[in-house]
């Protein structure tokens, strides 16, 4: 792998910048890996990356139905936080956002990571009491936040309306090191990076069914042929119950479309992320200058990667009355992903029955903060058999009732 520098951008100009490679390779399948992740996501691919980088196994085929980053992974609105009330979600979102700040150096490739701050607005009396509470538990858990009040808010984001007549702005919960990155480069850079240890990106590989002899998992059957394999990783978002029931068991998750929009780009006017709880909407400026706006999740199931209208009318409401100067804005592109919740809205990071076969879903609405947490847990647990950051998210809490509610804690679950 050529690594990328300002010298190396020096160097090809010399040549008219022909001579740069591809980032990552466009393999054929092989008969056989020792690991197969499907899915080229975020979590997928920093599975894998994980795999090779902490355990040295680098015999991974990473399939992908579509290509590369086209689910959920370049379908959100790029948040990371790690505010969590329950110390599982507290200690894994931690591990992710600690791994964001150096991810950028460690890949060797440009994530973007921004750590501009995230303000969680407390808009009743029920949020303030919640979110001093979830200050509390940060600092018990070693997560840097603050509960600031509304005047601190207006010095953060002077475009923002304390004294709306429904939701008046009451205080906020500060992480100053939250914030952004670049959800498309989240995915190359891993992609790169798990080309470059041999691993096997395999784009417009669909797996039609899983194979299984004795309980064990044998491979899998896709449109590019069968693949044998010792171990499977299903990491597939919303589409992890269709994979699931490939493999023969059931999960409690549900699917239903998550849906964002951004406006016309603008001058600079917000350096900080805001979300709006009660109201379900949340916003971030980006470095084309859009406003990135989503909302909560659609209330039925469903498989749409599409946005209605109803939805942008009732997100962009509610947050017109505490950034009324977002009224004049028009609507540049609107999207929606497939995300999969748990009934606990905590993820699953987990054996599963079928033997050699493990499962990463149910991030509901905040997959895209746990990327790097995530990819180093489920690494863990497929080389190891169980992971401190994962334990907790298994499969098992469900029927001996250890729920790891974060629905409540969170408000809303991004």
């Amino acid at each position: 792998m050529k690594r990328y520098s300002a010298f190396a951008v020096a160097r090809e100009a010399l040549s008219y910048h022909t001579g740069w490679g591809r980032a990552w390779r466009a393999p054929e399948p092989k008969p056989r890996y020792d690991v197969i992740i499907v899915g080229a996501g975020g979590h997928g691919l920093a599975t894998a990356y994980y795999l090779g980088k902490n355990f040295g196994i680098t015999n991974v085929a990473v399939l992908e139905k579509g290509w590369l980053g086209g689910g959920n992974t370049g379908r959100n609105t790029t948040i990371i936080r790690s505010n969590y009330l329950q110390d599982p979600s507290a200690a894994i979102y931690e591990k992710s956002r600690a791994l964001y700040e150096n991810l950028s150096q460690d890949l060797n490739y440009n994530v973007m990571f921004s750590p501009r701050g995230v303000i969680m607005l407390a808009q009743t009396e029920h949020e303030v009491r919640g979110y001093r509470r979830t200050a509390h538990a940060n600092a018990l858990q070693g997560v840097t936040t603050e509960w600031i009040s509304p005047a601190r808010v207006k010095e953060l984001v002077p475009i923002i309306n304390l004294d709306g007549p429904r939701y008046p702005v009451l205080g906020g919960l500060w992480q100053a090191r939250g914030g952004t990155a670049r959800h498309d480069a989240v995915a190359w850079g891993y992609a790169r990076a798990c080309s470059a240890m041999g691993m096997d990106i395999i784009q417009q590989c669909e797996v039609t069914g899983v194979r299984r002899e004795g309980g064990k998992v044998m491979g899998v059957d896709t449109t590019r042929g069968a693949i044998d394999c010792d171990k499977l990783g299903i990491v597939v978002a919303g589409h992890s119950g269709v994979l699931a029931d490939m493999a023969g068991f059931r999960l409690p998750i549900e699917s239903v479309a998550l849906q964002a929009l951004v406006s016309e780009p603008i001058k600079p006017c917000m350096d900080v992320v805001v979300m709006a709880n009660t109201v379900h909407g949340y916003m971030s400026q980006s470095d084309k200058g859009e406003m990135v706006i989503g909302g909560g999740a659609d209330g039925y199931n469903n498989y749409t990667q599409r946005g209605s209208f109803h939805h942008v009318e009732e997100t962009v409401r509610a947050l017109i009355e505490t950034f009324p100067m977002i009224s004049r804005l028009k609507m540049l592109r609107q999207w929606g992903g497939i995300v999969d919740m748990t009934g606990d809205r905590s993820p699953i990071l987990s054996k599963t029955p079928v033997e050699g076969v493990f499962i990463n879903c149910g991030w509901g609405t905040g997959g895209f903060k746990a990327i790097p947490g995530s990819g180093w847990g489920m690494a863990e647990l497929i080389a190891k058999g169980h992971s401190p950051l994962t334990d907790a998210f298994s499969l098992d809490r469900f029927k001996e009732g250890r729920f790891i509610d974060e629905s409540v804690a969170a408000g809303v679950a991004h």
